[in-house]
């Protein structure tokens, strides 16, 4: 596992908007490179009266931060970078009180930060369709009323959770559990073949039919797990079910209500992390990168 990225280590690598400028251009395109105008494999210099460099053979003009979340924004560069060191280094998440008290700027520019931060996420997050074995689980996240609680309760965002045996993880924003919604799911994001675990929900019947190897445990009979003999499998939905539960006490200690509008972006923050959570620095680059 790689050492983990302290404070200490991130001001020591960023102390200042210059040296962020600075890494977002050898992410994107190299100090040295051919230029876009003249062609030539040139070295670019740091201009000093904006957030550009400028060709060392024909001056022509290259803005870094051009078409990325840091275009045209006024928050300085070192408060972007700290706010994404403090989402990839957390495990509950960041609200936007919590930025706005350590970055010093308002909820409202905290706000839209994390949002944008959690697209960048998302974003950072793309692979190929999920392989081997997987286990699926749907979960009904926040919507807490008087006198309404459990799975129907209203005003609950529907989400499914698509979990490699000790690999990726994938989860999306569903309308309902019906046959076709959770069969687009399934044959969207898992490889066909694979073998697939599931609950007992009726919805998942269809999965034999479309090339998976499907095996369902009882909860309501209280069954946890069982070996497939005939698929050499075993059947239990533990490690998504583990990833709802980090994932709706996170919701609750720290950002108290998602909205379904947003559940998305949230659930893009939290496979991102789950997914990368080994490689702490590398998940650091790895965001600024997709910018």
């Amino acid at each position: 596992m790689a050492s983990q990225l302290t404070v200490r280590d991130f001001f020591k690598r960023f102390p200042d908007d210059e040296a962020c400028l600075t890494h977002i251009m050898q992410v994107r395109y190299g100090l040295k490179h051919d230029c876009r105008a003249c062609g030539v494999e040139a070295t670019f210099h740091r201009m000093s009266n904006r957030r550009a460099y400028a060709c060392s053979h024909c001056g022509d003009h290259l803005y870094p931060t051009a078409g990325t979340i840091f275009e045209n924004t006024r928050t300085p560069l070192q408060l972007w970078f700290y706010a994404i060191y403090l989402f990839v280094t957390t495990r509950h998440g960041v609200s936007g009180k919590e930025l706005e008290r350590s970055l010093g700027v308002t909820y409202k520019t905290a706000w839209r930060m994390g949002q944008q931060i959690r697209d960048l996420m998302t974003k950072a997050d793309q692979f190929d369709m999920l392989q081997g074995h997987v286990e699926l689980d749907e979960a009904y996240v926040g919507g807490h009323r008087p006198g309404k609680r459990g799975r129907g309760a209203a005003g609950k965002t529907i989400v499914m959770g698509l979990k490699e045996r000790d690999g990726r993880i994938k989860a999306e924003v569903i309308p309902n559990v019906k046959m076709p919604t959770l069969r687009g799911v399934v044959l969207r994001n898992v490889e066909e073949g694979a073998t697939v675990s599931t609950d007992e929900l009726m919805s998942y019947g269809l999965l034999e039919g479309d090339g998976y190897k499907h095996g369902a445990v009882k909860h309501g009979a209280k069954e946890w797990a069982y070996y497939d003999y005939r698929h050499d499998a075993l059947h239990h939905t533990n490690s998504v079910e583990s990833f709802w539960r980090l994932f709706k006490k996170s919701v609750a200690g720290t950002h108290i209500h998602v909205s379904q509008k947003y559940m998305g972006r949230y659930l893009g923050e939290f496979t991102f992390r789950a997914n990368h959570r080994q490689m702490e620095n590398a998940m650091f680059d790895l965001l600024i990168g997709a910018v």
